[in-house]
């Protein structure tokens, strides 16, 4: 599908899914170099950047983590052909912070407002700000769930937040490996932007470098409260079966002379003592007890209870 917009000399084309008949058309209007249209039919594997004298090409996955846990987090590749006058844009799904410009950009297009730049490297940046904002949003999410997970661990729960820290470790995971490859892209461009759309815009590609490593920050502090997090719960985890150990083995060893007892009382011998003598029965329950209190009091002394 093909959305074109346009804006004073600006021209916008944004691509979602675009299928063959549609690269054509706009690789044969804009003069689109044969191997970028390839490269636009089918999503790329990794970001990267190329310049020629007729435009630059960029390619840049963003995380998209969702809510539901059972569906595993994908990247949303954003592919940018940037001109002197026009800016293409290609994907493959509906992303928020584009419908979100598209509505910008169409309100300053019918005021003829002058609130988005003279140029497509202007559009440009301000869409890439956007998506790294998104990013930021996607690691606010994450720590609120890290906030939850905390308050449930401290309230015993540490079971239960096993699963949970396990799918907050694999949603940061998937946002590292989605930002990792940016560092390399973002200085590329920093070092094309010069020649091709000049000095003053080299300035802001390097805001966008600075939110492209603010996002790297964050998304290192919330993986250290992570492991922070799993190790606590391990420990409270290990700590909680120490006691229950701990516990089963001491009722062990309380009622080893009871059974003992009453094994030695069961025995099937001509002479039993105390056996079929009077208030035989009371005197072995008597005896019974009183071994019971001797090792309670025991492990009471020696501090395991």
């Amino acid at each position: 599908m093909i959305n074109r917009h346009r804006y004073k000399h600006i021209t916008w084309i944004d691509l979602v899914s675009p299928t063959h008949t549609d690269i054509q058309t706009i690789s044969k209007e804009f003069d689109i170099d044969l191997d970028v249209a390839s490269d636009l039919m089918s999503p790329t594997l990794q970001p990267h950047t190329e310049k020629n004298t007729k435009h630059l090409y960029l390619v840049l996955h963003f995380p998209s983590l969702k809510t539901d846990t059972s569906i595993l987090s994908k990247e949303q590749e954003v592919d940018f052909i940037i001109g002197k006058d026009f800016l293409i844009t290609s994907r493959y799904e509906e992303i928020d912070s584009f419908k979100e410009f598209q509505h910008i950009f169409e309100i300053n297009e019918s005021l003829e407002e002058d609130n988005i730049g003279d140029s497509a490297f202007d559009i440009f940046l301000i869409l890439t700000r956007r998506l790294y904002k998104n990013v930021e949003k996607e690691i606010h999410t994450l720590r609120e769930k890290l906030e939850y997970i905390e308050k449930e661990i401290f309230e015993g729960y540490e079971k239960e937040m096993v699963e949970a820290i396990s799918y907050a470790g694999r949603d940061i995971l998937n946002l590292k490996q989605a930002l990792d490859p940016h560092q390399d892209v973002l200085h590329s461009l920093a070092e094309h932007t010069e020649n091709f759309a000049g000095p003053s815009y080299v300035r802001r590609v390097r805001s966008i470098e600075d939110l492209y490593y603010r996002s790297r920050r964050h998304i290192t502090q919330i993986w250290q409260t992570l492991n922070e997090l799993r190790e606590t719960n391990n420990s409270l985890l290990s700590t909680k079966q120490n006691e229950i150990m701990t516990k089963l083995t001491i009722m062990a060893f309380v009622t080893f002379p009871l059974m003992l007892l009453s094994s030695i009382f069961g025995m099937n011998t001509h002479f039993t003592p105390i056996v079929g003598s009077p208030n035989d029965f009371f005197i072995i329950i008597a005896i019974m007890g009183i071994s019971t209190l001797i090792m309670f009091f025991f492990f009471k002394k020696k501090h395991w209870l």
